[in-house]
């Protein structure tokens, strides 16, 4: 199929490819598409998609896009169908799904892991296309998004939503100060030279103990970015323990090495007792 205007992939969560690339677990292609030969047989027959040496590794939606399909069946095994646009694509040879029927995706979001293999089919507008093809293109588009000083590329999303905590306003200055003083911080916690305040332990413990009596916990795939595979249901929760851990954080700068926000009243500055 000849690639036309029509045929580009529009998304407003960006672009990813199907799996992420690990260190000393490379991903081969063991598949081709189109006409092959079998190796025991010597017959010859078409393959309709591509499959890769993908061992049990997680797999995430290209881009914004409708789960369009699920099923389980002998040639195919556990598979997935996601519609971005007029394209489908299908991840077929799957261990284990992460979404439903229906559910809207975003680019990066874990949708299922691989079996031994990973089976992929590409279609637009119900004609079959080389998932080779259809891979350049995205990888094209992520490229092209990065030169224009765009994020293209997601990892694994973990909410459905934006997380608020009442630092917002001065999210910049915090992440100014944790570049210089957040090493300092752990290593101090670590070695019992800054204790945390009983109110603040305690206050996590409450949380974290609401969470898992809500079954909060593990709704999604966890990764790097969410340990605990916590999904849109959880954000209330997630903002407190946002709020805790930056207060604490804030609360270590003032009594180890006297500094404050910018923004903070003069008199609150008063209830702190620096240590020299």
């Amino acid at each position: 199929m000849k690639y036309t205007e029509e045929m580009i992939l529009h998304s407003p969560s960006g672009y990813c490819m199907p799996f992420e690339e690990e260190n000393n677990k490379e991903v081969t292609l063991s598949t081709g598409y189109g006409e092959q030969q079998d190796a025991l047989t010597g017959e010859t027959y078409f393959h309709h998609g591509i499959t890769f040496n993908a061992h049990h590794r997680p797999l995430v939606a290209v881009a914004s896009g409708t789960v369009s399909g699920i099923g389980n069946d002998k040639g195919r095994g556990l598979y997935l169908i996601i519609r971005y646009g007029k394209y489908e694509v299908t991840y077929a040879g799957l261990s284990n799904l992460f979404v439903r029927f229906g559910q809207a995706v975003k680019a990066g979001q874990t949708v299922a892991v691989s079996g031994n293999d990973l089976y992929m089919e590409v279609s637009f507008a119900g004609e079959e296309l080389n998932p080779i093809e259809f891979l350049t293109m995205l990888y094209g588009n992520i490229q092209a998004l990065r030169k224009a000083g765009h994020e293209a590329a997601y990892e694994f999303v973990g909410f459905d939503g934006e997380m608020k905590t009442k630092y917002d306003r001065d999210k910049e200055e915090i992440e100014e100060l944790m570049i210089r003083f957040l090493p300092v911080y752990m290593r101090d916690l670590l070695l019992g030279e800054y204790i945390v305040p009983e109110y603040t332990e305690q206050s996590l413990r409450n949380v974290f103990s609401t969470g898992a009596a809500k079954n909060y916990f593990f709704e999604t795939m966890p990764s790097m970015a969410n340990p605990l595979g916590i999904g849109s249901r959880a954000l209330p929760l997630a903002s407190k323990v946002q709020n805790l851990l930056i207060g604490d954080f804030l609360n270590y700068l003032a009594l180890r090495h006297n500094v404050y926000l910018s923004t903070l009243d003069e008199e609150v500055k008063k209830n702190f007792t620096p240590r020299q």
